[in-house]
């Protein structure tokens, strides 16, 4: 069996590229090896840094499910020279990919318990892997309630993926935006209304969040508003991340460096670093 060594690069072959919104691209890989095909496992909330030849590498989340054997998916935003690379690519082309790293979200923990979904943007990506593992044990879980919050109507992510959430059982979803089109029947508020809003109660429940910053601050305020406590609030701090090795020094959060501590926390470990985020 061969064995996956996250610091090099390994070869894998674009298969699939869904346009999700006008700035995100939806990216399916395969591992070009078939040992690594069959080996290579990772949970929600860990990510890998992708590789695009003679530009760089940059770290994304997995946004698919590794048990569901359909590929490996990120949800890639174009902000910048890798970004941008990555989205001219098409089918066929090679990527590297590296990983995975980090830790994830503990969701054999979470049996038993309400989950409360709270997404803005791209913050979604990570947040997709653990709406659908829910989905798919969806006796193991109690009430599953998701709030996914965008600018504009065409940039609410996976929105091919609404009607199957919506009508899973014991499952709400709710969307909102800051601003609607003329087309846009649904909600215009922020996130953070919505979540006091909406009121969920803190009783035997899980609140995971991850979005913009002022978002989660603003998210975070509400919740504990609600009666939340810290060590029920869990977030994602993958978009901190650098080297992916802990050699840089350049995630740290206080005392706690993402690529080797997280990067899934909850805010009992990192609240009184907030300033910093």
């Amino acid at each position: 069996m061969m064995s996956i060594n996250p610091f090099i690069p390994y070869q894998a072959t674009l298969k699939e590229v869904i346009n999700l919104t006008p700035d995100i691209k939806l990216l399916n890989l395969e591992l070009t090896v078939p040992e690594l095909q069959n080996n290579f496992d990772y949970k929600p909330g860990q990510f890998a840094f992708l590789s695009a030849y003679g530009v760089g590498e940059a770290p994304f989340g997995f946004v698919s499910l590794a048990y569901r054997k359909s590929g490996i998916e990120f949800a890639v935003r174009r902000i910048g020279t890798v970004t941008a690379a990555l989205h001219e690519l098409e089918p066929g082309a090679t990527i590297g990919l590296r990983g995975p790293f980090g830790n994830y979200f503990p969701l054999e923990d979470y049996k038993g318990k309400n989950i409360f979904i709270i997404g803005g943007g791209i913050g979604m990506a990570p947040l997709r892997p653990v709406i659908n593992f829910i989905l798919d044990h969806r006796a193991e879980y109690g009430n599953l309630l998701i709030i996914n919050g965008a600018r504009t109507p065409k940039d609410l992510v996976f929105a091919n993926e609404f009607d199957t959430w919506a009508k899973a059982p014991r499952t709400q979803l709710e969307l909102t935006v800051d601003k609607g089109d003329q087309n846009w029947k649904g909600r215009e508020a922020l996130v953070p209304a919505v979540v006091t809003e909406l009121k969920p109660s803190p009783v035997n429940t899980i609140a995971i969040t991850c979005g913009p910053p002022i978002m989660i601050r603003f998210t975070l305020a509400a919740l504990k508003g609600l009666g939340f406590a810290n060590n029920q609030i869990v977030t994602t701090l993958e978009q901190k991340m650098k080297c992916g090795m802990g050699k840089c020094a350049r995630c740290n959060v206080g005392d706690k460096y993402v690529c080797k501590d997280g990067p899934v926390f909850t805010f009992e470990q990192i609240s009184k670093f907030l300033e910093q985020y």
